[in-house]
């Protein structure tokens, strides 16, 4: 019998609405990995929902590490995603020295924006306090907004053919330096998925499937969080991506028939067991 693995997911906790840790966890564990969490703010749903609530987490999170190394924890991977300022940006950086075993994995998921935008509670500074910590990461998944921002790029100057997403990617990994999975890499037209260089094999592969109509909010959390519970169960990048795009894709299509509006993100609940620890 194999120990099972452990990973500390650094998130917000919505009260409502499919997103961070409330996908995280229960990803995590049907995978097989023991997750220990440390929210970063407590939020009565998610900010797409109107008049959310919103409590910082950040002085919890420094008491809760000073009682974490009293009792000598260590982690497998330390898995990070939206962040509320540039202290906790600078605590997660702290985390992974302090608390990444030997060999362990750090998995940065630079939450920043989308479709182009910056999301209104990043500034200036903490998106270079996100650049600093994307370079501590053994593997990012930035979408194409935020990997625009991590390269301090225009977005409407990234390219849209495979070569060019290929060759950004290899950007992305600072020489090489770290693994990148790039998501929403697409054609434009039918297809959907990941670009995947891995720093171990030095190659960029393609991860895709069909698009899905419909855009759903926390699809990214359950991405990174479907990616790093396979990397956990060792299967390979390209391997865990493709778990990844599979059972977003699966998600989104059960969802849309459903009418579900898309605050309230994929109904993935009934498709846990499509990535329970027996079938990896």
């Amino acid at each position: 019998m194999t120990v099972t693995p452990k990973v500390a997911a650094i998130h917000d906790l919505s009260g409502y609405g499919r997103c961070s840790l409330t996908v995280a966890l229960p990803i995590l564990s049907v995978m097989g990995v023991q997750c220990s969490v440390l929210p970063t703010a407590y939020l009565s749903a998610h900010t797409a929902f109107p008049g959310f609530t919103f409590l910082d987490l950040t002085e919890e999170m420094k008491k809760t590490m000073g009682h974490w190394e009293a009792l000598g924890l260590q982690f497998d991977a330390v898995y990070s995603g939206f962040l509320g300022g540039v202290e906790q940006i600078d605590i997660v950086a702290d985390f992974i020295r302090r608390f990444r075993r030997e060999g362990g994995l750090a998995i940065v998921d630079p939450v920043m924006g989308d479709y182009g935008r910056r999301y209104v509670t990043y500034t200036d500074e903490m998106c270079e306090a996100t650049r600093r910590l994307a370079e501590k990461a053994d593997v990012i998944t930035p979408n194409l907004t935020e990997a625009a921002f991590l390269l301090e790029e225009a977005f409407d100057a990234l390219p849209a053919d495979w070569a060019g997403l290929a060759e950004l990617t290899r950007r992305l990994s600072c020489g090489g330096g770290r693994s990148v999975v790039l998501t929403g890499a697409s054609d434009g037209e039918s297809t959907i998925g990941a670009a995947v260089y891995d720093r171990e094999t030095d190659r960029v592969d393609f991860v895709l499937t069909d698009r899905i109509p419909g855009e759903y909010h926390g699809t990214g959390d359950v991405f990174a969080s479907v990616l790093t519970g396979a990397l956990l169960r060792g299967r390979s990048l390209v391997e865990a991506s493709a778990l990844a795009v599979r059972f977003v894709r699966d998600c989104a299509a059960r969802t849309y028939p459903l009418h579900t509006p898309p605050q309230e993100g994929v109904d993935f609940e009934p498709l846990l067991y499509t990535i329970a620890a027996d079938r990896l």
